[in-house]
């Protein structure tokens, strides 16, 4: 449907990068529209039911061999012919899948059609496809011959993943519609990486530069950042640009502008202005990614000049991708961008900037030129911020204490004691981490009480070591690494913490050193000996997921920097430790089901609400503790108020709108996704019976989680008040910095010389509770 004016004026867009053009467009053009043909892509229908989706007019206005040459400026000729032939394939499959599948709501037979896809991309080459039925089936068989052969195994299965999650997630996008359901921020970020195909660009990108990404680093936190703030700016971007298209003339519900529009209930130019800031912000976190995380990356596997040489190629291939992408929509007749030439500031009808090929996304504004990402290195620390006034929680599950409970306190006090956790710090009598006060005020037993309610006494005491390990390191960390900008230092210790979970539980491990590596030699010892190889693998990954966020929170503490907010609701997942403690409820209730149900989409939908929903519980009912107190800046209300630019109240709201979307989430996987789910890997009726002894206990997790904070003492302004002066303890670990201070770092720890004299008993120093 025609329109004569746009439902929003385009922002001003942040492309830091220039664009260029790829000198063999015009082949490419030639050639990629006979390859169209040639597949039956352009070809009318033959049986009159099947709509056509394409013709030559139609084809020539959208012109993916411009993006290709805008996105890929500098592909010899065959090689461009190849990309652009895989990117008309997978417009054709989005366009088709929508008229043939989407407009008539047809569930079962897009299942069918998607299922048989995964053949036509087989890994090992000597396994034959079937033969082709369709136009999409013979194009994408074709492309993967033409593709594969000079790849590596492990570049060809990333590149296998990420083409069958496009494929896959179409699925979630017409259930959506046909729910005429909208998705809640955070999921649509996660999916629209996989229905939006970016992560498939990038794989496609390593090909085009003929580098590959090593593999000992292809699944680091650095290099999926990459990937994943690359995604997301190529995905915001389209949404930005194809709302028009999407929203009012296909019915379509997956698109940022039109989720903002219903989250926060504002108008669609606050959408589409707020949908252009975490664009921003995410080219931005690819950018504080190249300069701060991968010099040490390459540094800590060996990775050799050539192969930093291909992977800094890649990176390029990335960044043209980004800024080729971006002209190729302000000129594609698939898109609205009337008016996006001056659409940005100017003076009497003139650009305030450059003009012609790759300025288009340059314009001398605040938002063109990327100023915002100073405000999140402005944050002033130990702010007086007072109580926050607690919203009304949603909570539709319920749990209750485990008879055990106390029993599970004095055995855990016990064991933490034992562990060294409530001595002082060596070398500084009267410092403490915890001391018996405040561990009886955090009653950690009783969080584990409530999230395992009918475990048994063992069990609880399991758990409770758990838990009391988990938030004594989470609190240990920062007060010894923190505080003195210790990177080097926190390194050594993280890295560390892996010899004391050892593939043999009974296998001596290195002789701990503190109460972390204690505690953690002990529970492992207790707890992964009767595990089989795979489930110890997985839960020591977990371990490490949390113990190695922390460095990522120290990095950011060190530079005084607020977090992205996206990266910040996936790494808070790990600072958390949720897959730790989700691990747990797995080796209660996950034994007899399938290991790779816990992969699918569904299952992680559901573990990732229910992170999200106990993380952000914790970020309001800690955020004076952690912004006055402590100085902390990973909390979800600030992220959101640096974000959104809202006081501190509002800030809390949003965060608790958050968790009940992230709840009814939660709500809405287990009623409509999980049957399905049981369905298709066809479980029988005693597996099904796990699955939901498995999704109560998340249920009790978050249940419990909300009540412990409900409970305790720990996060009121009197207890604080009480316990600690904000930023009172950091004399106490502080130490000289520069050249030939190392020592004098180590020795103001161990109890050797020492720089300031030890706190008194009248100057007693708790530093208590971090993260939780």
């Amino acid at each position: 449907m025609a329109r004569n004016k746009q439902p929003f004026v385009l922002p001003d867009f942040y492309v830091p990068w220039p664009a260029r053009l790829n000198p063999h467009l015009e082949g490419a053009r030639v050639h990629s529209k006979a390859w169209a043909h040639q597949m039956g892509i352009l070809d009318s229908s033959k049986d009159g039911k099947t709509p056509d989706i394409w013709d030559d007019a139609k084809f020539d206005a959208m012109d993916y061999a411009l993006l290709c040459a805008y996105t890929h400026p500098e592909a010899p000729g065959p090689e461009l012919d190849l990309v652009t032939d895989w990117y008309v394939w997978v417009f054709y499959f989005d366009d088709h899948f929508l008229e043939v599948y989407k407009r008539p709501r047809d569930l079962t037979g897009a299942k069918q059609y998607l299922d048989r896809l995964p053949a036509f991309m087989p890994v090992d080459l000597t396994v034959p496809s079937p033969e082709p039925t369709n136009p999409v089936e013979r194009g994408l068989a074709d492309l993967w011959a033409r593709t594969v052969p000079t790849k590596s195994v492990e570049w060809r299965r990333r590149f296998f993943a990420s083409t069958k999650a496009l494929l896959d997630e179409s699925m979630w996008e017409l259930s959506n519609i046909s729910e005429r359901r909208v998705a809640n921020p955070i999921e649509y970020i996660e999916m629209r990486r996989k229905v939006g195909g970016a992560p498939w660009s990038a794989d496609l990108v390593e090909h085009a530069v003929f580098a590959e990404v090593p593999a000992r680093i292809a699944e680091s936190r650095p290099m999926r950042v990459l990937k994943d703030t690359f995604s997301d700016g190529v995905h915001l971007r389209n949404d930005l640009f194809s709302y028009e298209r999407e929203i009012l003339e296909e019915g379509e519900l997956s698109n940022c502008v039109l989720v903002l529009e219903r989250f926060l209930d504002v108008d669609t130019q606050r959408a589409a202005n707020l949908t252009n800031d975490i664009l921003t912000s995410r080219l931005q976190q690819f950018e504080n990614t190249v300069l701060t995380e991968l010099p040490s990356l390459f540094l800590e596997h060996g990775i050799t000049p050539v192969e930093q040489a291909n992977v800094l190629s890649y990176i390029r291939g990335l960044q043209d991708w980004q800024s080729g992408g971006h002209e190729w929509h302000m000129r594609s007749s698939r898109y609205m961008n009337k008016g996006a030439e001056t659409s940005s500031h100017s003076l009497g009808g003139l650009p305030l900037g450059p003009s012609g090929l790759g300025t288009s996304g340059f314009r001398l504004s605040p938002g063109a030129l990327g100023l915002g990402r100073f405000k999140n290195y402005t944050h002033v620390p130990y702010q007086h911020v007072g109580p926050v006034k607690l919203p009304p929680f949603y909570m539709p599950y319920s749990t209750r204490k485990n008879s055990h409970l106390d029993a599970a306190r004095r055995s855990s006090k016990e064991w933490a004691r034992r562990m060294g956790m409530l001595d002082s710090l060596p070398g500084l009598p009267g410092v403490y981490i915890w001391n018996d006060h405040t561990f009886d005020v955090a009653d950690v037993a009783l969080c584990g009480a409530l999230i395992h309610p009918g475990a048994t006494g063992p069990e609880l005491d399991i758990t409770a070591g758990w838990l009391v390990w988990g938030t004594y390191a989470d609190d240990y960390f920062p007060m010894l690494y923190g505080n003195t900008r210790d990177m080097a230092g926190a390194k050594v210790f993280n890295a560390r913490l892996t010899a004391f979970m050892p593939d043999d539980p009974a296998t001596p491990t290195t002789v701990p050193t503190n109460p972390v590596e204690r505690g953690l030699a002990d529970l492992w010892a207790r707890t992964a000996g009767p595990m089989s190889p795979d489930a110890r693998s997985q839960f020591r990954r977990a371990i490490q997921d949390m113990t190695e966020s922390w460095l990522w929170e120290l990095a950011n503490q060190i530079d005084n920097r607020v977090p992205d907010p996206v990266d910040y609701v996936e790494m808070r997942r790990k600072t958390f430790g949720s897959d730790l403690t989700m691990s747990l409820s797995r080796l209660a209730q996950g034994h007899g089901l399938p290991p790779e149900i816990f992969r699918t989409t569904p299952m992680r939908g559901l573990e990732n609400s229910a992170a999200d929903y106990a993380c952000f519980t914790n970020d309001i009912f800690s955020y004076q503790k952690e912004i006055e107190f402590e100085g902390e800046i990973h909390n979800a209300v600030l992220v959101v108020q640096r974000f959104l630019d809202l006081d501190k109240q509002r800030g809390v709201e949003v965060v608790n709108d958050l968790m009940t979307a992230r709840m009814r989430q939660f709500e809405h996987t287990v009623a409509t996704e999980l049957p399905a789910l049981c369905e298709h890997m066809g479980l029988d009726a005693k597996a099904q019976e796990k699955l939901r002894g498995y999704v109560e206990k998340l249920q009790q997790w978050m249940a419990g989680v909300l009540i412990w904070h409900q409970t305790v003492d720990r996060y009121k302004e009197s207890e604080l008040r009480q316990s600690r002066t904000p930023g009172r303890y950091l004399r106490h670990l502080r130490a000289p910095t520069g050249l030939g201070t190392s020592a004098a770092r180590i020795a103001s720890l161990l109890g050797g010389n020492r720089t300031e004299p030890v706190s008194r008993e009248k100057d007693r120093v708790l530093l208590t509770e971090g993260k939780r």
